[in-house]
């Protein structure tokens, strides 16, 4: 079955503000989703005491550091971290446009998933723009190798991922998430999977100046003894790959604009995926830019999707 594409672009209907801590830095923060115009793109805002602030657009050349976590910006004074849960939750759910005003380093982590942003999302409503949406469609094979990792990205007629882990914990061991992505799949079967760690890292990390924000209330804790630390459980019985799948939507978000096509990975993370992305984006041969074809129908077929001439340097690349 072929799944229709939104062929419009789209932003939120209201402001709506979270608040919680960071994972990393353990400090408050409040984030405020606004509505953007067409064309505007997802854009974070980071707002200082002093009310000076800095602006950074959510495209894959502002991405800095991504050891842990997926931040824009490179000076950590000024960056904005762990963006990639909400940007899982806005790709997920077609949201081309909107400004985030964030009063603190990195976005609150919330439960650890990013089931929060969709329920805030989804309480105020969704807004068809009207304008055409262009998507980034990949037309040929793009591959990059790290070790015993990859990750590539290939045609697909679609939106497909397939993500697949291998830990040597015994609790982990290999798993494998798989399917193509709409609203409703983000939703039921990743949005909810959190982030996880091994008890053993928590001393190096805090020493590091990370994870001074995690507790059992936003992270799955694995034991020195592989077993599961929290007394709910798990989500699903294989959350921690369905996790790593929410992070890779989160991250390919980057491309600054939707993407037709199927992205693999092993052994992944938020390097790989940022590693991967940029090698796609840096051959033209790769991918075309195309759009809706001259249609009222808010869903369209992405083999109907035709291509369009852009500048060289389009919006979501700056």
């Amino acid at each position: 079955m072929t799944i229709g594409l939104l062929g419009f672009q789209t932003t939120i209907a209201a402001p709506v503000t979270l608040t919680g801590i960071g994972v990393h830095s353990g400090a408050p923060v409040d984030i405020t989703f606004q509505p953007a115009e067409a064309g505007t793109g997802i854009v974070f805002t980071r707002v200082f005491e002093d009310d000076s602030s800095v602006e950074y657009r959510a495209v894959s050349s502002q991405v800095g550091p991504t050891d842990l976590c997926t931040v824009l910006g490179s000076s950590p004074a000024r960056w904005i971290a762990t963006i990639e849960h909400v940007m899982a939750a806005l790709y997920a759910l077609g949201i081309d446009n909107v400004v985030i005003d964030v009063d603190g380093s990195e976005m609150p982590i919330m439960d650890g998933s990013s089931y929060p942003f969709i329920e805030a999302i989804e309480q105020v409503g969704i807004v068809n723009l009207g304008i055409k949406r262009r998507y980034i469609r990949v037309v040929k094979p793009v591959r990059i190798d790290s070790g015993s990792s990859w990750a590539e990205f290939r045609p697909h007629d679609g939106t497909r991922f397939e993500v697949e882990i291998d830990f040597s914990s015994p609790l982990i061991g290999r798993q494998k998430w798989e399917g193509n992505l709409t609203p409703e799949t983000f939703k039921q079967e990743l949005s909810r999977a959190r982030t996880f760690g091994f008890m053993r890292d928590v001393e190096r990390l805090w020493a590091a100046g990370y994870a001074l924000g995690s507790s059992l209330e936003n992270s799955v804790v694995i034991s020195d003894d592989d077993t599961v630390v929290n007394v709910e459980g798990l989500r699903y019985e294989d959350e921690f790959v369905r996790h790593k799948a929410l992070d890779a939507v989160g991250d390919l978000a980057l491309a600054g604009a939707q993407f037709i096509g199927c992205y693999r990975s092993y052994r992944g993370g938020h390097k790989m995926n940022a590693n991967a992305l940029k090698a796609l984006m840096s051959d033209p041969t790769a991918y075309e830019v195309v759009e809706a074809p001259s249609s009222r129908a808010a869903r369209v077929r992405a083999g109907e999707f035709v291509p369009v001439s852009v500048p060289e340097l389009t919006p979501w690349f700056a």
